[in-house]
């Protein structure tokens, strides 16, 4: 939720990183219904309107997407259509696709082809070309490190970094892993500048 990083986002200023960060819908003070297809939806229009917002303040229009778990799809969503007005991709507990966490957790398919949509996820990761990094922890339970190795694996670009943080989990990965995370942030988009 957006109010989590209320204490969080001051850490980012200090290191001269700043942060728009959005609820999906249903959660937090947002309204409506989560969907997927509506994460994926509202991904395209939160970007083009902190576009639109950084060009009427004329402020530098220099955007890395970062999607922390859930947000990973849409991060991936973005960086698959945005590449080029993008600088970087990062991602932080994230999965390749939804499959894989429904597979983990023991969600029922009704009868959808998981295999078919999981492919798709993949080939989509593999058009990415954009610089990547992709932190994760090493003990998170809740989305296996698997997911970040695969990421990895089948990213398009050449510039790609895996950060695992040792013994962290999924909701204590910047906690665990303060000096590295930030650090790891900070020279990625120092980088791609």
């Amino acid at each position: 939720m957006v109010s989590d990083y209320d204490e969080i986002s001051p850490l980012y200023h200090q290191k001269k990183l700043n942060l728009v960060v959005a609820d999906y819908r249903g959660y937090g003070v947002s309204s409506g219904i989560p969907t997927l297809t509506d994460l994926a939806q509202d991904a395209h229009t939160i970007f083009k309107k902190v576009r639109e917002e950084l060009s009427i303040k004329n402020l530098r229009k220099d955007l890395w997407v970062m999607g922390r778990s859930l947000g990973s799809i849409s991060a991936l969503e973005l960086a698959s259509h945005y590449q080029r007005e993008m600088k970087g991709l990062i991602i932080e507990s994230g999965f390749p696709s939804v499959v894989r966490i429904m597979t983990h957790l023991g969600v029922p398919d009704h009868g959808m082809d998981l295999q078919k949509i999981d492919q798709e996820c993949l080939e989509r990761i593999q058009k990415i070309l954009l610089p990547t990094l992709i932190i994760h922890g090493e003990q998170d339970w809740l989305v296996p490190l698997e997911n970040a190795k695969d990421i990895y694996q089948h990213l398009g670009t050449k510039e790609k970094d895996l950060l695992i943080i040792p013994s962290a989990t999924h909701n204590d990965i910047m906690l665990v892993g303060f000096k590295e995370y930030f650090d790891s942030l900070q020279q990625f988009i120092e980088k791609t500048k």
